[in-house]
């Protein structure tokens, strides 16, 4: 049973990719009433949070847009830099979404930052300690391994709350200062819904398959 539900987190995941990836051309299509490229959204918003010395940078690819913590960077992929779109001012406004978190300390940024280098080390060495504890049929191993992993859960775990209150706070900003209008506003929550649910799923996915191996390492202990 829990094979079945960990295959069907996955095909979840892999459907939530396709999601925010036609949801994002869809709306990509569609240009902003304002005639805002993505990089004036980001550039108007940062502006007015008193974020006017945070740079906005554009990157190859597609939905490779992201905030950079360490360098105070938001990086906006080509077609969300340069296009005037709904999925174009969507997305550029959830990214300064974290860089207002960063400014004012949203207490689960923080968490997030400080877990990062535990769980870049742990996530790295679950795998092999997993794979050793299976193959050497060793439960200390496995134990660890589960330890570790659980690590990487708790992280993604946390993500979800940091990235919902980015796009809340992308949203308020951009119905409040004018960015969209009423009309657009479906077109916003339609594209920040679909990328929120790629962060659901991969957390689903983890959590799932963590359950799995504690039954496994629980099973081979009695």
């Amino acid at each position: 049973m829990m094979y079945l539900l960990v295959i069907v987190a996955f095909l979840f995941s892999l459907w939530a990719q396709f999601r925010v990836k036609g949801t994002f051309n869809k709306w990509g299509q569609v240009a902003n009433l304002n005639g805002m490229t993505g990089y004036e959204a980001a550039r108007r918003m940062l502006d007015s949070n008193g974020l006017g010395d945070v740079p906005i940078e554009p990157v190859p690819g597609a939905l490779t847009d992201h905030y950079d913590p360490i360098h105070r960077v938001v990086r906006l992929s080509e077609p969300v830099y340069y296009e005037r779109s709904i999925s174009a001012v969507s997305v550029a406004c959830h990214e300064v979404g974290h860089a207002i978190q960063h400014k004012v300390h949203y207490p689960m940024l923080v968490l997030r930052h400080r877990m990062f280098p535990i769980v870049n080390f742990a996530s790295g060495v679950a795998p092999f300690m997993l794979l050793a504890g299976f193959l050497f049929s060793s439960l200390n191993l496995i134990g660890l391994g589960i330890i570790f992993f659980s690590a990487a859960v708790a992280f993604q775990l946390v993500t979800l709350p940091v990235e919902f209150n980015a796009s809340n706070r992308a949203r308020q900003v951009m119905v409040e200062q004018g960015f969209i209008r009423n009309e657009e506003e479906r077109g916003v929550a339609k594209v920040l819904n679909a990328a929120a649910l790629t962060y659901v799923a991969a957390a689903l996915v983890s959590v799932l398959e963590l359950l799995r191996l504690i039954l496994v390492y629980t099973s081979n202990r009695d």
